[in-house]
């Protein structure tokens, strides 16, 4: 993505913030903030050591003759940069980390079947094998599995937990490191200009047909002896006729669980295809978007937030962002004004607030849902919001739109190369939720990261199966930050011992 902003000619600090750090809200109040990892000084880490950190922070600033944290081995200067930040967490179960870290080397450094094995487990099982704190579980790594993947520990795959947590947390020292969309939205800053430049005739002239949604894509069978998807019929929901296109030479199936579903529930030919069916078999996540706009501007620690451990969230996971401090210079559009009126400086913030697993709470009113968030989750995070007065409101409710790595679900979600280049080679799908096999990238999880580069994937698999000759040129993904030399070591000697040891901690 950072590659495509270049590509597109934009300018990388006017479509992302600077890095921020973010919070964790409990009902005890604060419990923990996550640093800028990357911009860390001496003093801003090892200051805050008990007794000894002065004297410290001094002798490690004279031996290297500078201010700035010094890189570390994962997880070691993690474990290190967290150490002020964290309030009531004790270290001692801080360090029960260590368990799955082990774990994490014998998983994503296994093969195929080690994966399966991991993916039957769940996340709660896990932890409770490899001896994580109950306490570091139900603090820490509950809320931000309920903001990182859109569901408890008991209810993800052990497999993608560990693949999440070691992308954006363990891989690197400063993995953790964050920043958001400076104005409006990924969609108005990255996708439109993107689509902009596709569309232009010197670039291929791409079609969007906006307002259409697919109806059924059917298959025939070839020369060759093998099927191939010929005709797509698509209904125009502006004008409300069932239109048809003929001849497709390929198609990608960019679609989530409920776009999976609603394709081949009305496409049987492909729902005869067990790679396709089984896919459509998986079930979405619930999730609620809120929008508060206030009477005044509240000062908070961090501009990204996280609610843990309160009742009143009924198991969803739940965020909140202050979009006046992360788009402070488009605070006017935020309200919907133009910009030029002397009494834009007196708007206050306008605060987005998710829930994620959010069932419990979706038959609730949107006045319901708004008062939960004004008048218990917020105050009780920020005690400035009691002061502040809400001046208007908006809630969006999305049932089953999140992919859901639940335990088992490995082997169901849908392959990259589809029912595969010997049984249907013009069908590919894309998505963060693909397995991209031969083609697997580092970025996991829930990430726009991985959504992008399935779709360079999908789309070289697409060319390489259909197009004739040198008709086309693979397109280049980049590949994430190498392995640390430890973690490299690491699975390379866990390989070598699970030769012929038993996984007994696994099925």
């Amino acid at each position: 993505i950072n590659a495509l902003v270049d590509e597109l000619g934009l300018d990388e600090n006017e479509v992302f913030t600077p890095f921020t750090n973010s919070s964790f809200y409990s009902p005890d109040g604060l419990e923990a903030t996550a640093p800028v990892f990357g911009e860390a000084t001496v003093d801003s880490i090892l200051g805050g050591f008990p007794i000894v950190g002065e004297a410290l922070k001094n002798a490690v600033s004279e031996s290297l003759g500078t201010d700035e944290f010094p890189m570390l081995p994962s997880p070691l200067g993690q474990v290190l940069a967290t150490v002020p930040y964290f309030e009531r967490l004790p270290i001692a179960d801080r360090a029960s980390m260590v368990g799955l870290l082990l774990a994490t080397i014998d998983c994503l450094g296994g093969d195929e079947e080690t994966k399966e094995q991991y993916d039957r487990m769940s996340a709660h099982e896990l932890f409770i094998r490899f001896k994580l704190s109950e306490r570091l579980v139900s603090d820490f790594i509950k809320p931000t599995l309920l903001v990182g993947l859109f569901k408890p520990p008991e209810e993800l795959s052990a497999l993608v937990v560990m693949e999440l947590l070691y992308y954006y947390a363990l891989a690197h020292q400063d993995s953790f490191d964050v920043r958001w969309i400076r104005n409006g939205t990924v969609s108005d800053s990255l996708i439109q200009p993107m689509a902009e430049q596709l569309i232009k005739k010197e670039n291929g002239a791409l079609q969007v047909l906006g307002g259409c949604r697919v109806k059924e894509i059917s298959l025939e069978e070839g020369a060759d002896g093998k099927s191939h998807a010929s005709k797509l019929s698509y209904l125009n929901t502006r004008s409300g006729e069932v239109e048809v296109i003929d001849n497709i030479d390929g198609v990608v199936l960019a679609l989530g669980c409920q776009g999976m579903q609603s394709v081949i529930s009305s496409s049987p030919d492909l729902a005869r295809l067990p790679e396709f069916s089984k896919a459509a078999s998986l079930k979405g996540i619930d999730v609620i978007s809120c929008r508060l706009y206030f009477d005044r501007k509240v000062e908070t620690r961090s501009p990204a937030n996280v609610f843990s451990r309160f009742e009143e969230l009924r198991g969803a996971g739940g965020t909140f962002f202050m979009l006046d401090q992360l788009q402070d210079e488009s605070l006017a559009q935020l309200w919907g004004k133009n910009g030029d009126s002397e009494d834009d400086e007196t708007l206050g913030s306008v605060v987005a607030c998710d829930f994620y697993n959010s069932g419990g709470l979706m038959s609730l009113k949107d006045e319901d849902l708004v008062k939960i968030l004004t008048d218990e989750l917020l105050p009780s995070a920020v005690t400035k919001f009691a002061d502040a007065k809400l001046v208007d409101s908006w809630v969006g409710k999305y049932s089953g739109v999140v992919s859901w790595f639940s335990p088992g679900s490995y082997a169901l979600r849908p392959p990259l190369e589809g029912a595969g280049n010997s049984v249907l080679p013009n069908v590919k799908c894309a998505g963060d939720w693909v397995r991209m096999g031969e083609r697997e990238h580092g970025a996991k999880g829930l990430c726009q990261e991985r959504a992008f580069v399935s779709g360079f994937e999908a789309a070289n698999s697409l060319m390489k199966d259909t197009a004739s000759g040198d008709q086309f040129q693979m397109h280049k993904v980049l590949a994430v930050r190498e392995d640390e030399m430890a973690v490299k070591l690491g699975m390379e000697v866990n390989r070598k011992v699970m030769s012929f040891l038993p996984r007994f901690w696994t099925r």
